[in-house]
């Protein structure tokens, strides 16, 4: 049975009572991979993300229209179920179609992505990016109790909720009763652009929920090679990035691997989800995690300790920039 590495820290999921890895596995690229020269590649980073201290694992049946899915319960299959925490969503299936987030259709997709997966059931079930609701009141009135009834029946343990807006967590958080949402799963607000995730984590704590942070890169903005075409920040933060890229290469360093420091030692975040689909990935973003972590010695701590501030500076003009996403007037 493959054994995992005790290095990598674990901290509470909220109270569920679940410890998690500090850093968890993103698997949002394996959909690619499914069924292509890329899957066993795939497969091979789940077992180096375990073997690493790894034991949480986020996917979702948007990715790719399930194959996703089907490719991480294909490569967890020979783990030990009771060390991982597989996480899915629901509310998105197919690019380009309206989500949905009614009763009848989330109990459906539990049921596809149990089967998917070949699993008896889900630790954690998360409504995916529920700002394209059509009315948040949805989310609150019939997703969420949807949901309860499965954790219930023993089909799902924990019950989160994911999106872009920080908004959305006070909305829904303040309307269900007290332990329903379980934990939160933000993106791109904590990270060397965008820091506000932090203004709301005592109201998060209050609440009692973990809180998942993903995307240190900001979808890609925080890299050398600069975002997606895609991506949609305002020009004045994507040349901002890309400033503060060369000046890290010039300087000697990678501006990922900044982000990737500051990410992870943000206090207060139960988890930080990163994408990594191959071996190579893992073994890079977890020796990065450990060294931002003081737990291994870094020989280029010095020289990052200096390059951090430049890169801020230069980010400062753009700091907490957002962009809209989801549907618009749907808190009601």
């Amino acid at each position: 049975m493959v054994q995992a590495s005790t290095q990598l820290p674990k901290r509470a999921l909220g109270k569920t009572g679940v410890q998690v890895s500090c850093v968890g596995m993103g698997c949002s690229p394996f959909g690619h991979a499914y069924g292509s020269p890329d899957e066993a590649a795939a497969m091979k980073a789940v077992d180096a993300a375990f073997k690493s201290g790894v034991n949480f694992f986020d996917v979702a049946p948007f990715y790719a229209s399930g194959d996703a899915e089907r490719l991480l319960g294909r490569a967890i299959k020979h783990l030990p179920r009771d060390q991982i925490i597989v996480a899915t969503k629901v509310g998105k299936y197919i690019a380009g179609e309206p989500a949905d987030f009614s009763a009848a259709r989330v109990t459906k997709s539990v049921h596809e992505s149990l089967e998917r997966m070949q699993l008896k059931h889900i630790d954690l079930i998360q409504v995916h990016d529920i700002e394209f609701a059509e009315d948040m009141r949805q989310i609150v009135n019939e997703t969420i109790p949807a949901l309860q009834k499965l954790k219930e029946q023993g089909l799902v343990r924990f019950i989160g909720i994911t999106g872009y807006p920080l908004d959305i967590y006070t909305y829904v958080l303040d309307r269900v009763p007290a332990g329903a949402v379980d934990t939160i799963l933000s993106y791109c607000h904590n990270n060397l652009a965008d820091q506000t995730l932090l203004d709301l984590l005592p109201y998060l704590h209050e609440k009692g929920v973990g809180v998942i942070s993903a995307s240190f890169s900001s979808m890609g903005l925080l890299r050398k090679e600069g975002p997606p075409d895609w991506h949609p920040a305002p020009a004045a933060v994507k040349e901002a990035a890309s400033k503060a890229a060369k000046h890290a290469q010039a300087r000697g360093t990678d501006l990922a691997k900044l982000a990737i420091t500051e990410f992870v030692r943000t206090p207060g975040i139960s988890l930080n989800l990163m994408g990594m689909a191959t071996p190579q990935e893992v073994e890079t973003d977890v020796q990065i995690v450990l060294e931002a972590l003081g737990i291994v010695p870094s020989k280029t701590a010095a020289l990052e300790a200096e390059v951090l501030p430049e890169v801020q500076n230069i980010m400062k003009p753009v700091m907490n920039t957002t962009w809209k996403t989801g549907l618009q007037n749907n808190r009601k």
